[in-house]
């Protein structure tokens, strides 16, 4: 067993319209060990977020391989692949994804609901624990427009906790955020991280990707790692 969660060996992706075909992703090599916290930073259009919807198998890749948790993705039915997903992964995304008619709590527990292993009884203290994490409990009951965007990043982060995933694939989680809300959600981020969780951020910000203990810039659909204390010079 390695101690590898996330292996990618020469993945390629591309998109056919009708002006021809676009190589997104180009002989994409990663590897994140169990524990770590790694950026990817790009501009729009860079090919990060196609990367990401691949490491969450939202989207399969056209050639190379993506081992996850040593299971050759591949290999997978489509049934499975939702079943490694939804073990595994825990999605933090820029705008939220919050719904908007549910409470705290109702967001919380729709995905409880798809996780077979979790009885009802269980819900409430695995939504008292997250929101204690992320210390929200008092707004348990309010709904996602009475709540400031880092209560609600923070109610995002806590969805992603809910199943108990082991890794966080984050898409660009300060995004929409000021600089002091941006720097509790990152505080958050590495204090998961501190307690075990692969943490994977894909964001345009350098200032995150300085957070991590590695880092990677995404740039045409190539992916090239960069050391954090040159990060300023070459991004």
């Amino acid at each position: 067993m390695t101690d590898a969660v996330i292996q990618l060996n020469n993945l390629n992706k591309s998109f056919n319209h009708s002006s021809g075909s676009n190589h997104v992703l180009k002989d994409i090599n990663l590897k994140v060990n169990s524990g770590e916290m790694v950026a990817i930073v790009g501009q729009s259009g860079s090919g990060k977020s196609t990367l990401l919807s691949i490491l969450g198998l939202l989207e399969l890749a056209d050639k190379g391989s993506y081992e996850l948790c040593n299971q050759n993705t591949r290999e997978l039915s489509e049934f499975q692949l939702s079943q490694l997903r939804n073990q595994h992964i825990g999605w933090v995304f820029q705008n939220f994804n919050l719904i908007a008619d549910m409470t705290v709590v109702e967001n919380l527990t729709a995905p409880l609901r798809f996780n077979k292993k979790v009885k009802p009884s269980e819900y409430s203290q695995l939504i008292h624990d997250v929101l204690s994490k992320v210390d929200l409990t008092d707004k348990k009951d309010f709904f996602p427009d009475e709540l400031s965007g880092g209560q609600q990043q923070r109610v995002a982060i806590a969805r992603a906790l809910i199943c108990k995933p082991d890794i966080l694939l984050c898409d660009e989680p300060t995004g929409n955020l000021d600089s002091e809300n941006s720097q509790k959600i990152m505080d958050l981020l590495c204090e998961l991280n501190k307690e075990g969780r692969t943490v994977l951020i894909i964001t345009h910000d350098e200032r995150v990707a300085l957070c991590c203990q590695r880092a990677y810039k995404m740039s045409d659909g190539i992916l090239c790692a960069v050391h954090n204390q040159e990060f300023k010079r070459v991004v």
